[in-house]
Formats: C-alpha cells, structure tokens, sequence
C-alpha cells in the first residue's frame, strides 16, 4: 500500500471499475465528477492504492471537508480481491493517516444498495450521522480519531 495521485495512470483502472460499479447499483450518475482529484493531494487530502502485481486492486482516500474534520471517499476494492480484508486495510491506512495530518474526525458517506461497505464502517468503529452530502438517501459515518486539531 503506498501514497498515489488520484490522478497517476496506475490507479485508472480502480476508478472505472468504482464508477462502473455506482452505474450498475445506482444507474448513470456523476458521482466521480463531483470531487476533484487535487483535493486529494496532501497536506489536506490523500489516495492511498494497494499494489499486487503491479495492478492496484484496491485504494481510497480523503479530503478536507471542514476544520478538523475530512471525509474518506473513492474506497474500493476490485471484485476478485474482496474478503481479503483489504479495504478494512486501507481504510485503517486513511485513518492513521488522518490523524497524523491532525483531523479528529472521519465521516463517509455510503449508498443504500452498498450493505457490505455500511457493516465495514460499523464494524470499525463508525457511527451512524445524518446524510451531509449530495444525495439525501446516503447512510453517513463518522468516527472520532481521537487526534487534536491543528
């Protein structure tokens, strides 16, 4: 697992599968279009990918949503690589990260037809929030990391 642009070429591949996958759950959308990649450069933001074999089979990352606070998005893992434990992996990797970059807060925002992300977050320690984000029908978390605010 290792820090990348959201941008780099090597992680293309995971975000139109991500982006395939929101088509087939939730019909045409322009969920991938609403956040811009430079908001996942550091110091703010940040993409981590999981690498095997030179293929990135899983990633995601935050950005700075309020002081203090950031929100994890674009986690995924591909289809023949779930149960592995790699997004618990990334996000723990997200978290740790977070922290050190001084937010004190995690919040995401998963889709209604996506359970197995909604029992990951719980399973972590996420707690359920009202939806914050575009689309009013999301299941919203967020967890306290503990960390002190710059």
């Amino acid at each position: 697992m290792r820090p990348v642009r959201l941008s780099d070429p090597a992680v293309a591949p995971l975000l139109s599968g991500l982006a395939a996958h929101y088509e087939q759950l939730y019909g045409p959308n322009d969920e991938m279009a609403k956040v811009a990649a430079e908001e996942f450069e550091p110091p703010a933001g940040l993409f981590v990918a999981v690498f095997e074999h030179g293929e990135v089979v899983a990633g995601g990352g935050f950005r700075a949503l309020a002081p203090g606070v950031c929100e994890v998005k674009r986690m995924w893992t591909r289809e023949d690589q779930r149960r592995r434990g790699l997004a618990s992996a990334v996000l723990g990797e997200l978290e740790e990260r977070a922290g050190d970059a001084g937010y004190h807060t995690v919040r995401l925002e998963t889709g209604p037809r996506q359970p197995g992300a909604a029992a990951l977050y719980t399973a972590r320690g996420y707690r359920r929030i009202e939806a914050y984000g575009w689309y009013p029908q999301a299941l919203a978390f967020e967890r306290d990391l503990g960390a002190v605010s710059p």
